[in-house]
């Protein structure tokens, strides 16, 4: 006998904790009557709106905050920037579950996990799981009870997706226990995607005050603690265009408005209206990046999830969300307690002399290197998003040694660059970047490049207990484990095995990449990671 659970009890489900299990268009040119539209305009995604009323309310609303247009009202001047994005990784970070953004197979696929049985199966453009656990029965009798629930949100496109299923308490979109790997074409458990102590337990992921915060635009969660309800809205799903360029309508509204006029606007009148990260200081610029690849601290002032973050590109980061930087701790008020009451929480995310360790914290590692301390120097010096391939999006005039020679001129002759770097110029150990950004970070099961851009050192490497970037001699094993993030990655593993290496394996292995690890941040003061 199977017992049939209604929709209304998935709130309850969610409470008692079985359901989490271990959770680990058309162009057209603007006229005059655009300009009142658009001042109440809600942004439109690019997956089809969904049919079921009951479905859509439990999304994330989009449309708001104040300010944000989205960015279909940026397309009908900027077409090819749109289109520049529009194929990007950034934009399909967040997007709504359906046949065009799903790439995991949902073909009648049963998965076990913690006693539930899951069924994912696919209806036209829905996406369904049926979750189903035994009950205690008399003797001879079968009795269960079940759920079937429409996946709300997917997020990423390029290494794996996690899905996001309705919690029932508002639009609340709580973690699906698989993921799907993309280049692998299959499911894990999301717990098996991080490297973690085998003791700790996965805690359950709530996308509206966890992934929402860079994983969409304009967020405003909207927490109610006193209903204990939800009601997130966010100005577009995805990182968009005014993720990077801040809220633009004011900017559409000027330029509606003068789209009549003879007169071209002046540069002072543009960048008053909108901002452009390359015509701003390099600092500013990169805190544009650095507002979601960073690890931050949220102090309790910042009350962003009842009403988004202050932040806005083109503002200090630092006066809202501050960098955790181990050597500066003592400068963010309330971090150096947290701290106290958290004391693996340095060593998890960082390696003995500072160095960030964890993938997606890029912009911790560019304030340490001394690239970035000159003044100039900033993520796009190298990075380009509309001037590029998806993949790491490297400036095309970035992607080699070219990257740094446009500051460190002397190199660009192969003679200096082979005295340099003491290997044929065009093999693997005359790359730059292999010794100055070598593979120290960990994250989507393989080892990323570090974004500490500096000068290796050997006595570094063995006070730290990271991997050595330097062999004696500069010898083939360098050239060998530079070769490919995958080869890197097994061997950082591998290396657990070698008793004169243990301790950077169980520091790797055990503490290195926790990414799963989540703090509550419902209390105030928290760490953004």
């Amino acid at each position: 006998m199977r017992k049939r659970v209604p929709w209304e009890m998935l709130g309850l489900l969610v409470a008692t904790g079985w359901l989490l299990l271990a959770l680990g268009c058309s162009r057209r040119d603007p006229t005059p009557s655009d300009l009142e539209q658009l001042n109440s305009a809600v942004s439109a995604q690019e997956t089809p709106t969904p049919a079921t009323s009951g479905f859509a309310v439990s999304l994330p609303h989009v449309g708001g905050p104040a300010g944000y247009v989205g960015s279909q009202a940026c397309r009908t001047c900027h077409e090819d920037q749109f289109a520049s994005w529009h194929r990007s990784y950034h934009r399909t970070m967040t997007q709504v579950a359906a046949a065009e953004t799903v790439q995991a197979d949902f073909h009648n696929v049963m998965l076990t996990n913690d006693g539930v049985r899951i069924v994912l199966n696919q209806k036209s453009n829905e996406f369904w799981v049926h979750l189903e656990r035994p009950l205690p029965a008399a003797p001879g009798e079968a009795s269960s009870e079940s759920l079937d629930v429409r996946a709300g949100l997917v997020t990423g496109s390029h290494h794996m997706q996690v899905f996001w299923l309705p919690g029932g308490d508002g639009n609340t979109q709580i973690g699906f226990p698989f993921t799907w790997l993309i280049p692998e074409r299959r499911w894990v458990p999301r717990n098996s995607t991080f490297v973690r102590p085998p003791d700790v337990v996965h805690r359950s992921e709530i996308w509206n005050v966890v992934c929402s915060r860079c994983h969409a635009t304009g967020i405003e969660p909207r927490v109610d603690s006193k209903t204990h309800t939800v009601d997130t809205r966010a100005g577009e799903l995805g990182i968009a265009c005014e993720a990077c360029h801040g809220p633009a309508q004011r900017h559409v509204n000027a330029r509606l408005a003068d789209q009549y006029k003879a007169n071209v606007p002046s540069p002072q009148t543009l960048r008053s209206e909108i901002v452009h990260p390359r015509k701003i200081e390099p600092a500013r610029a990169s805190q544009i990046c650095g507002f979601c690849h960073s690890m931050k601290w949220i102090d309790k002032s910042e009350t962003w999830q009842q009403h988004g973050f202050r932040f806005r590109p083109g503002d200090d980061l630092e006066q809202t969300t501050p960098i955790i930087r181990p050597s500066r701790v003592k400068q963010i008020p309330g971090l150096a307690d947290f701290l106290a009451r958290n004391p693996d929480l340095l060593r998890d995310f960082f390696w003995p002399d500072g160095m960030i360790r964890v993938s997606g914290r890029e912009y911790n590692g560019l304030l340490e290197s001394p690239c970035y301390q000159g003044g100039k120097f900033s993520c796009l010096s190298c990075h380009s998003l509309h001037e590029s391939e998806p993949d790491d999006q490297l400036a095309k005039n970035r992607i080699s040694n070219e990257a740094c020679t446009q500051c460190h001129q002397r190199l660009r002759d192969e003679a200096p660059l082979s005295a340099h770097t003491r290997h044929t110029v065009g093999s693997s150990g005359s790359e730059c970047y292999n010794c100055h950004m070598p593979f120290t970070s960990y994250g989507v099961l393989k080892a990323i490049r570090s974004h500490q851009v500096s000068s290796p050192r050997i006595a570094d490497e063995l006070a730290t207990g990271r991997p050595r970037v330097v062999p004696p001699a500069r010898s083939e094993p360098f050239r060998e484990l530079q070769r490919d993030r995958t080869c890197v990655a097994d061997r950082l593993v591998r290396r657990r095995r070698s008793a004169c290496l243990d301790r950077l394996a169980s520091e790797l292995a055990i503490r290195a990449a926790d990414l799963g690890h989540q703090l509550d941040c419902a209390r105030p003061g928290a760490i953004a990671r």
